[in-house]
């Protein structure tokens, strides 16, 4: 059986761990992998899979599909240009972040995984808490219900491999605040670390980005302005997330594969709530429409050391 691996949280994880489980899948139903083979020739990123523990969807081949930014239109950007105006009003609450602090998440999860003779299988929802260092340089720390707890490694120092998707605070208080130079570096980062599709790349960035993170203000604003830009981004109402609260999902189809993330928000205050991955047509043992992986953030705060709750 594979199981996620109980350490530590390398950047990139949950595009990694996509590739890890859509590999075991594909080697073990011969069957799948025929129907599937057009789409799915060159496994990306399956040698640091093994490495990774985050919530589980599916990796997209490497090619381009071009990263120009267009022009948003629609009722998708109409929805962004409202989670962004909440994003920009949000983290007044947090006071002054330090350095030497932690950024806490506490949220349920469920994730997929392979089990031999089993097929996909689904967890039960469960409680996981993620501490993480504010300016990246100390070790974080995760617990989770039925898995116990441990240390997570800092970040990569600033100009080392990995820095540019880490997601501690400092780093994301130095991501663009101008939506036109936030799309390229979206397009610039997103593809060279997930040998995705160039807009499909991006869309999983920022899923990476705000899911277990504290955006600032004007970087989290540029951010959904950014997405908004992104060919293909859609909106999906009346979503129930993890927690059952109900709201409106921004998605984006999976073009190689047989899923979409959607990134859940309140509908009326635009809040993010959190995120899963849908099957969208039948694949291994998972019927079309079921949901693969669930995050529902109940609480973000700082906190002085790791492992303290606010």
């Amino acid at each position: 059986m594979s199981r996620l691996p109980e350490h530590d949280l390398p950047p990139g994880r949950h595009r990694l761990l996509k590739e890890h489980l859509m590999t075991e899948i594909r080697r073990a139903d011969a069957t799948d992998r025929r129907a599937l083979s057009r789409r799915w020739l060159h496994p990306a990123l399956a040698a640091a899979a093994v490495a990774t523990a985050a919530a589980v969807t599916f990796v997209v081949l490497p090619s381009s599909d071009g990263g120009a930014s267009v022009r948003p239109t629609g009722k998708a950007a109409a929805v962004l240009e409202d989670i962004a105006l909440a994003a920009g009003d949000a983290g007044g609450g947090y006071g002054e972040i330090r350095d030497d602090q932690f950024v806490y998440v506490d949220s349920k999860v469920s994730y997929a995984g392979y089990e031999e003779g089993k097929g996909t299988t689904i967890q039960p929802l469960h409680r996981s808490e993620e501490w993480t260092s504010v300016d990246g340089t100390r070790k974080g720390l995760v617990r989770e219900d039925g898995r116990g707890q441990w240390s997570t490694d800092p970040d990569p120092a600033p100009g080392k491999p990995g820095y540019d998707i880490t997601t501690n605070y400092r780093h994301l208080s130095t991501l663009p605040t101008d939506p036109e130079k936030m799309y390229d570096w979206l397009a610039e980062v997103g593809p060279a670390h997930s040998g995705q599709k160039t807009h499909q790349a991006m869309f999983v960035l920022v899923g990476d980005l705000i899911r277990d993170a504290i955006m600032p203000p004007e970087q989290g604003a540029a951010l959904f302005r950014a997405v908004a830009r992104i060919p293909g981004v859609k909106v999906v109402e009346n979503v129930v997330d993890a927690a059952g609260r109900r709201g409106v999902a921004i998605t984006r189809d999976d073009p190689d594969n047989p899923t979409r993330d959607e990134w859940i928000f309140d509908a009326k205050t635009f809040e993010f709530l959190g995120e899963r991955s849908v099957a969208t047509e039948d694949y291994s043992n998972i019927k079309k429409g079921r949901v693969t992986s669930n995050t529902a953030i109940l609480g973000r705060a700082v906190v002085d050391r790791a492992g303290q709750r606010p």
